[in-house]
């Protein structure tokens, strides 16, 4: 007879190896960062991501996309224009509105740490198949869908 699993302490076991993970590739992500010859911070590199992503957007939308205090992301982004790495540009209906941009250097920039989370990225799933991989992140989509629901277990 087998024993019943516990679906609770099975799911947080998930959850701590999802974290776990996480930890491992962020620490890998900001030793890249931090051996690379730019002074950014982990955020600051997001932030970037977000702006390469997502031209013209806003710092309303990078707060949306983030969760993150506005005044925080305020003062990221100034530090970014500072550095020359995000052009900014008002916008033509409503000049309060600021759209930003990477710049020249900000995309230069980017692109080579970009290449530092990619090269961290497949030595995450080496040895893994095409098709264990598109199970995972179905796996992973379920799990976020099942939480955005809110429904009770």
């Amino acid at each position: 007879m087998t024993k019943p699993v516990n679906k609770v302490n099975q799911s947080e076991q998930v959850f701590d190896a999802i974290h776990s993970i996480m930890h491992v590739f962020r620490a890998r992500q900001l030793r890249g960062l931090r051996d690379h010859p730019h002074e950014l911070t982990h955020m600051e590199y997001k932030a970037l991501g977000f702006f390469a992503r997502h031209p013209g957007a806003t710092q309303g939308d990078l707060v949306a996309h983030s969760g993150r205090d506005k005044a925080q992301l305020a003062r990221l982004l100034k530090s970014l224009r500072d550095k020359q790495l995000l052009d900014a540009a008002a916008d033509d209906a409503d000049r309060r509105i600021t759209h930003l941009t990477l710049s020249a250097q900000g995309q230069k920039i980017f692109h080579s740490l970009n290449e530092l989370g990619q090269q961290a990225a497949a030595a995450a799933v080496t040895g893994m198949s095409a098709d264990q991989l598109t199970q995972l992140q179905a796996l992973l989509q379920q799990i976020r869908d099942n939480l955005e629901a809110g429904g009770q277990v």
